[in-house]
């Protein structure tokens, strides 16, 4: 990912500390955080400092590793790997990357093996995804799957950025994806960054620029049942339901580490419940420059559930990094 003219991954190990962009911050100012230790990693993956499913599960690999130098005994160290998974409980990269760091000889070396995975990942899915796109495609994707989403590249965004180095012209509609804008705020900001046309439209507006001719939809997963159901960013549900009413090619886009086989269906994958407090108040930039919190609601009780699932019957295919699936193919996929 570049940010002006230099590169970074959204998260990474140094020294045995943590180093992540603020997601918090973006896009108003840059910013980079240190964790010293395991409970400040967990603490910033908690926060949503980093957030999606692979840069979740990189952090939290890295934070595995750091609970190995923090903990002096096998009982600390089960209290800092139930701190870790706790800290975010429907990003199944999460568990995945805890359990090989914690079962691994050398936890730091295998940390650093899984962020690699996914970076390595996330291309393959961008050159797969790349080609469902056509020149001029106007694609819709919801919440932020990009750069930001994983340790680089991305899964919803990384077939758009192959598709623009490949010379396509693509347009993007970003829904907002309310409470906290990771569209709005996050794909928006990398679209921008990369050069490619975008609009940022309303969570409420899908439906409308579906029936208007909207080419594709894409989305990332934050955990994916054995049946194909997946569980994503809320609001995905409904944009799954008007792409299969105006028969628009609805593709999830996500890792092998995303899928759980152990996980039947949608019914089993437990859905996180933020506070309210996300719903009723917004931060932003004020016209001064500076970054203030305000109430943008009645002061009414909030429901805040952070995902929802997408059954397998709505979705067109998923893109991993081995290939375009169907839902119904995941468990011969995921057992090779």
């Amino acid at each position: 990912m570049l940010v002006g003219s230099e590169a970074y991954r959204t998260v990474w190990f140094e020294n045995g500390i943590v180093k992540m962009i603020d997601q918090n911050k973006l896009p108003f100012f840059f910013r980079i955080q240190e964790c010293k230790n395991h409970v400040e990693t967990a603490d910033a993956i908690s926060k949503m400092t980093v957030r999606g499913a692979g840069a979740i599960g990189s952090a939290a690999g890295f934070a595995m590793a750091q609970a190995f130098f923090d903990c002096g005994d096998k009982d600390a160290l089960e209290r800092a790997k139930k701190l870790i998974t706790e800290s975010r409980p429907t990003a199944q990269n999460l568990f995945y990357a805890v359990n090989r760091v914690y079962n691994s000889k050398v936890p730091s070396e295998e940390a650093q093996k899984i962020a690699d995975e996914d970076v390595k990942a996330c291309e393959k899915i961008g050159e797969y995804g790349n080609t469902l796109i056509k020149d001029n495609m106007k694609i819709e994707t919801h919440c932020n799957a990009g750069w930001l989403a994983f340790t680089d590249w991305g899964t919803a965004l990384s077939p758009i950025y192959k598709a623009k180095r490949a010379g396509k012209k693509v347009f993007v509609y970003a829904d907002e994806t309310r409470p906290r804008s990771q569209g709005a705020r996050l794909t928006a900001w990398e679209l921008k960054n990369e050069g490619i046309a975008h609009a940022i439209i309303p969570d409420n507006a899908g439906a409308y620029y579906m029936q208007k001719g909207i080419d594709m939809v894409i989305v990332g997963a934050d955990r994916i049942a054995a049946n194909g159901d997946a569980a994503n960013k809320i609001g995905t549900l409904e944009k799954a339901i008007v792409a299969r009413h105006f028969n628009v090619p609805f593709y999830v886009a996500a890792t092998l580490s995303t899928f759980d086989i152990n996980c039947k269906s949608g019914r089993d994958i437990p859905i996180e419940e933020r506070s309210e407090e996300e719903v009723l108040y917004q931060t932003g930039l004020d016209e001064g420059g500076s970054l203030r919190r305000v109430l943008v609601c009645s002061r009414s009780p909030a429901k805040n559930p952070a995902f929802d699932v997408t059954p397998a019957g709505l979705i067109s295919g998923i893109i991993t990094e081995k290939g375009i699936i169907k839902p119904d193919k995941i468990a011969s996929l995921v057992s090779k």
